[in-house]
């Protein structure tokens, strides 16, 4: 990687009640790299996402996007660093009482001062650009199927043309085929704003996908980083327990008794 990475995070560390969930997670996304986090549930990759987006503050550790600290920024730097985010939460988490045209314009006018009728026609224009009718517009998520909703979420999350996108679990709850489509949706969305992407996933199809690199975390580190294509050959049990999805190995589900 050449040059100042868009977002580095060095010895990031969280805990909850006495309880590690980071411990020291060191990364760099490079400008236009899409990075995938993946680990088994409450490994911390929702904790990591967390912080960067600053929605959780640290315990330790530092957060920079495009070389500015975030760690104790002022709530007008951090409300800059924001305006480059978009974000596709998992289960879309889409607004009930707004329609869906209403739902991707959000973002344009309370966050960047657009006029209503301005960011209806770009709300508009990011629809069509996930394969949605301009009468979908008129709906709202209840009407809507979960591979739609996930389109609507995804237009959302582009309808600023950030810099920088997150994705939460953008296949969880979607038929193979369903999600092989969002993640088709994902790739040309991020290739035509030219944007860095971050995503956290258990689903190792849309890993290897979306990605660019890969990183696992695990016992609140990333243990492994690299090339998605090198991923089969990582050498680590761990992550070779996780991507193959077997029961036996060094990593031990936690079960509680009943």
């Amino acid at each position: 990687m050449t040059g100042t990475p868009k977002i580095r995070l060095r010895g990031l560390t969280k805990a909850f009640g006495g309880k590690p969930v980071l411990n020291g997670v060191d990364l760099d996304v490079g400008k236009g790299e899409s990075v995938v986090i993946i680990g088994g549930s409450g490994t911390g990759k929702s904790v990591t996402l967390k912080c960067i987006l600053g929605l959780l503050e640290p315990d330790s550790g530092s957060i920079e996007v495009d070389g500015q600290q975030l760690v104790g920024a002022s709530a007008d730097a951090l409300r800059r660093a924001r305006a480059k985010f978009g974000m596709l939460f998992q289960g879309a988490a889409l607004f009930d009482s707004l329609s869906v045209i209403d739902n991707v314009a959000f973002g344009l006018v309370q966050g960047h001062g657009q006029s209503q009728a301005a960011a209806r026609r770009i709300a508009l224009d990011k629809l069509a650009s996930v394969g949605l009718d301009k009468s979908v517009g008129e709906l709202f998520p209840s009407e809507l199927s979960g591979g739609m909703q996930k389109r609507v979420g995804l237009a959302r999350a582009i309808a600023t043309e950030p810099d920088i996108i997150f994705f939460d679990e953008p296949t969880t709850g979607l038929d193979p085929i369903m999600a092989d489509i969002i993640n088709d949706l994902i790739m040309k969305c991020v290739r035509d704003l030219g944007a860095t992407a971050v995503s956290i996933t258990h689903d190792m199809v849309s890993a290897r996908k979306i990605s660019d690199r890969i990183a696992m975390l695990y016992g609140g580190k990333l243990i492994w980083t690299g090339p998605t294509a090198q991923i089969d050959g990582s050498g680590n049990d761990y992550v070779e327990q996780f991507i193959h999805g077997r029961a036996e190995g060094p990593i031990k589900m936690q079960l509680r008794a009943s």
